[in-house]
């Protein structure tokens, strides 16, 4: 989730598109099937009917249902309960699985769809430490051989020890969430399908137990000019189409412990090298961060990296640019942005990084203008967390006020889990809280309309020994 800064006034009108969803004509020839009339040809229907059967039983939970692996009627199809339809994974038909390995496993303990709670996977609770990297260091700065290596670093982290498994934990949730969503996503479904699907699988692995464990902030899902803070809000009918370019951004916590992790899906080949660009760029601010590097040079390098690429797009050439006033973050206990900015642009803060801080090391390419402005509709909302008391007037702000507080605290959250959590006839109630600066929203970021933007983001740990990049995993 993106930190902003010197966002404009300007307005812009994101269109909705709401088509129907295609049906595939192609799904009942998967297999070369026989003639109907045929003794193998009815074998072979039966068997094919009895996997679609496995599919739907054995319960549900929320609305999904639950169980183990399901396949469909072709090999690498898969059953995705928010739709109720076996389809072809992204990877089959253009997506993050054609633009490095061919399918992301999920280990073998986990169940299909992933409902199995990571703790009773990992049952000694100890949980798996992501991609242990030694630190940057400052620019003229002389690297420190000794550090990971020495009495009082390691003391440090035996310290800190519950804190790292309470985010490997929430990690391991987000790894194995969105390897599911990325062999399940596809043209044709709706924004409110994939975000429903995604959430109920992440509450699932993540062992969602009010604010203990759960989602740490709405399923972004910021389409082509639209650079994040984006979901869909109840009754949104947009529909993801192939040439859409599409941010997915989602997070974790454990004891408030966050998890900040986003990539991007593109089914159209031509979008490969903005993909390709933010990706480098992501990983050269985290390989460029450590204890006692400034801020600002991780904003240099990232710079430097993203602006050598640039994009053809229907036969012309456009430079990729950073959106240089969306930033990575700080991340606090309970606080998504905890003070401290990583620009992803030259300049900005000399501050610092310190020993076990938690950053947020996300970039944006753009071939549009290079900045983002408020757009209409806000999705996003979060109590402001140095929120003093504020007398209210209207029972009703004050029942919604109780209800955000017991369900998210000071952790951000969308309509649609407002009316989850039972909120009716709200609106108003929304809009006072936010006049009275009790709530604050985080309306959808865009740039110039028929621009295409795209983001990759990962939460890294500056552990003693090691910089620890806690949500790396075999995709990204």
């Amino acid at each position: 989730m993106a930190t902003v800064t010197a966002v404009s006034d300007d307005k812009a009108t994101k269109t909705a598109a709401g088509l129907e969803e295609e049906e595939d004509d192609d799904e009942q020839g998967a297999e070369g099937e026989e003639q109907p009339g045929t003794a193998e040809g009815k074998k072979k229907k039966k068997k094919r009917n009895r996997k679609k059967k496995s599919a739907t039983a054995g319960g549900a939970e929320n609305g999904h249902a639950v169980g183990d692996a399901t396949k469909g009627a072709d090999a690498g199809t898969l059953y995705v309960p928010a739709t109720g339809e076996i389809i072809k994974p992204a990877a089959e038909i253009r997506g993050l699985g054609s633009q490095g390995s061919s399918e992301f496993p999920l280990p073998k303990e986990q169940t299909y769809p992933p409902r199995k709670p990571i703790n009773e996977i990992f049952k000694n609770g100890k949980y798996t430490p992501g991609e242990e990297v030694p630190h940057g260091t400052p620019r003229g700065g002389i690297k420190d051989s000794t550090r990971s290596s020495g009495a009082e670093a390691k003391m440090s982290e035996a310290m800190n020890e519950e804190m790292y498994q309470e985010l490997r934990r929430a990690a391991e949730a987000h790894r194995q969430t969105r390897k599911y969503v990325q062999n399940f996503i596809k043209p044709g479904m709706t924004m409110i399908e994939i975000c429903e699907e995604l959430e109920a699988t992440s509450r699932a692995l993540v062992a969602e137990k009010g604010l203990e464990a759960g989602l740490a902030f709405p399923t972004g899902c910021s389409l082509n000019h639209c650079a994040a803070h984006y979901t869909p809000n109840p009754g949104d009918k947009t529909v993801l189409q192939y040439n859409d370019i599409c941010k997915i951004d989602f997070g974790t916590h454990v004891n408030g412990r966050i998890i900040d992790c986003a990539f991007t899906v593109a089914f159209d080949p031509k979008y490969d090298q903005m993909l390709k660009a933010v990706k480098d760029a992501t990983n050269t601010g985290i390989r460029v961060a450590g204890i006692d590097v400034p801020l600002n040079e991780l904003g240099e390098a990232i710079q430097e990296v993203m602006e050598s690429y640039e994009i053809e797009l229907n036969g012309k050439v456009f430079p990729i640019k950073c959106i240089r006033n969306l930033n990575g973050h700080l991340i606090g206990q309970y606080r998504i942005h905890a003070g401290k900015t990583v620009p992803i642009v030259k300049g900005g803060e000399t501050t610092r990084m310190e020993e076990n801080e938690i950053y947020a090391i996300e970039t944006f390419g753009t071939t549009g203008k290079g900045t983002v402005h408020d757009d209409n509709d806000c999705s996003h909302y979060m109590k402001n967390f140095d929120e003093q008391f504020v007398p209210l007037r209207l029972a009703k702000s004050k029942h919604l006020l109780n209800t955000i507080t017991e369900n998210f605290g000071t952790l951000a959250f969308c309509k649609r889990w407002l009316e989850r959590a039972g909120a009716e006839k709200y609106l108003m109630s929304l809009k006072d809280l936010c006049e009275k600066g009790i709530v604050d929203p985080y309306p959808p970021l865009v740039d110039a309309k028929g621009c295409i933007t795209a983001q990759y983001e990962h939460t890294i740990l500056l552990r003693p020994t090691c910089k620890e990049v806690i949500s790396r995993g075999s995709d990204y």
